[in-house]
C-alpha cells in the first residue's frame, strides 16, 4: 500500500493557506476600511490552524465542520463590504474566494462533506447577488467550487478503495486459512491412513494367502484391528503409541476400550498433548475394569479427559452403540474414575 506522511499533506495544506493571507495582507490598501479585512484574516488563520492541526483526528468534529462554515460566510461579507463588485480594479482583494475554497476542500478531504458544499453554495450565492452571475468565473468561484467537488469525490473514491481493500484483505486471510485448513487435514487423513495400511497390511495379506480360511485366533486378531482402525477414526488426538499399545493390551485381556476425540484438545500441542496422553495410557494400562471408556471433556471445562472404568458386567455382551455413548450397562460398577487435567500433570483418580 502507497501512503503520504501525514505531516507532508497538512504542511503543504498550511503554506497554500498562508498564501491566501499574504495575498489579504497584500491588498489591505484596496479595501475602503482594512479593518474588516484584518477581521476576515484573523478568522481565517483560526479557522486553517484548527484545521490542520496535526493531532487531530482524520474525521474532523462537526462543530469545527460548522465553525468552518461560518468562517466562510463571514469572509465574502466582511471583505466584500469594503469593496466594489462592479469594480474589474478589486485585484488580490478577493483573495477570500480562493480561501474559501481551500478551506471547504480541507474541510471535505476530512469527511465533513455536507457543510463543505453549504459553505461554497453561500460563496456562489453570494457572487452572484454581490457582483453579478458573470464574476463568478473572472473572480474564480467556479475554480473554488470544483475544488471541493474534486476533494469529495477523491475522498468518497479513497473510502471505497479502503472498504474494499480491508474487505479483499479478510476475504484472502480466510482463503489462506481454508487452505491451511484443509492442507492439515489432507495431512492427518495421509499420516492416519498410513498407520492404518501399516497396522492391517500384514493381516490383509494372510487373509489373501489362506483364501479368507482363518483360524479362530486369526479371526479374533482381525477383531482387534477392526477395533484399533476405529480408534483412528473415532480417537483421534487421544492416541499416541503408548496409548494404542495400552488399548491393544487391554482387549487382548477381554477389556471392552471406547476413545471419543470430540475435538475440544485440539488447541493442545507439545508437551501439554504428550502429558495427557501418557497420562491416559497409564489410566488404562493400569486398571483392570471390563470395560474402559476414554473421552474428551466439554469446552471451557479444566479437564482434558475423562477416563471411566466399569466392571461387573461381561464385557462381550456390551452393547456397542451403549458403550460409545458411555453409558452404563445394567449390573456395571464403577471400578475407575480419573479426570486428566489441562494444565495440572497429577490425575485425580476414585476408585471402588
Amino acid at each position: 500500500m502507497i501512503t503520504v506522511p501525514r505531516g507532508l499533506v497538512v504542511g503543504l495544506a498550511a503554506l497554500f493557506s498562508a498564501y491566501h493571507v499574504v495575498l489579504g495582507i497584500y491588498s489591505l490598501g484596496v479595501a475602503d476600511h482594512p479593518a474588516p479585512a484584518i477581521v476576515a484574516i484573523g478568522l481565517y488563520v483560526v479557522a486553517t490552524t484548527l484545521s490542520l492541526w496535526p493531532s487531530g483526528p482524520v474525521r474532523m468534529p462537526l462543530w469545527l465542520a460548522l465553525f468552518n462554515v461560518a468562517v466562510c460566510a463571514s469572509l465574502p461579507l466582511l471583505v466584500g463590504s469594503q469593496l466594489d463588485g462592479s469594480s474589474s480594479a478589486n485585484g488580490y482583494a478577493t483573495w477570500y474566494v480562493a480561501a474559501v475554497g481551500t478551506l471547504m476542500t480541507i474541510t471535505a478531504t476530512r469527511k465533513q462533506q455536507g457543510p463543505s458544499l453549504v459553505g461554497v453554495i453561500f460563496l456562489m450565492v453570494h457572487t452572484i447577488v454581490w457582483a453579478g452571475p458573470g464574476a463568478l468565473a473572472s473572480m474564480g468561484v467556479i475554480g473554488s467550487a470544483v475544488w471541493v467537488v474534486v476533494a469529495i469525490l477523491t475522498s468518497r473514491a479513497l473510502a471505497k478503495a479502503g472498504r474494499d481493500a480491508r474487505q479483499y484483505a479478510l476475504a484472502e486471510r480466510e482463503a489462506t486459512e481454508w487452505q491451511a485448513a484443509q492442507e492439515a487435514h489432507l495431512d492427518e487423513r495421509q499420516v492416519r491412513l498410513a498407520h492404518t495400511i501399516r497396522l492391517a497390511a500384514p493381516m490383509l495379506r494372510r487373509i489373501v494367502e489362506v483364501g479368507g480360511a482363518l483360524s479362530e485366533a486369526e479371526r479374533q486378531e482381525c477383531r482387534y484391528l477392526e477395533a484399533a482402525v476405529r480408534d483412528e477414526i473415532r480417537g483421534r488426538k487421544l492416541l499416541n503409541d503408548a496409548v494404542r499399545q495400552n488399548v491393544m493390551a487391554a482387549r487382548r485381556r477381554g477389556a471392552v476400550v471406547t476413545l471419543l476425540d470430540e475435538g475440544t484438545i485440539d488447541d493442545l500441542r507439545g508437551s501439554e498433548l504428550d502429558g495427557v496422553l501418557n497420562r491416559l495410557a497409564d489410566a488404562i494400562g493400569g486398571t483392570t475394569a471390563d470395560k474402559i471408556i476414554a473421552r474428551t471433556s466439554a469446552n471451557g471445562s479444566d479437564t482434558a479427559v475423562t477416563v471411566v472404568g466399569l466392571s461387573g458386567a461381561d464385557p462381550s455382551s456390551a452393547d456397542p452403540s451403549v458403550s460409545a455413548l458411555g453409558q452404563d450397562t445394567p449390573g456395571e460398577e464403577v471400578y475407575l474414575w480419573l479426570e486428566i487435567p489441562r494444565a495440572q500433570p497429577d490425575p485425580r483418580a476414585q476408585r471402588r
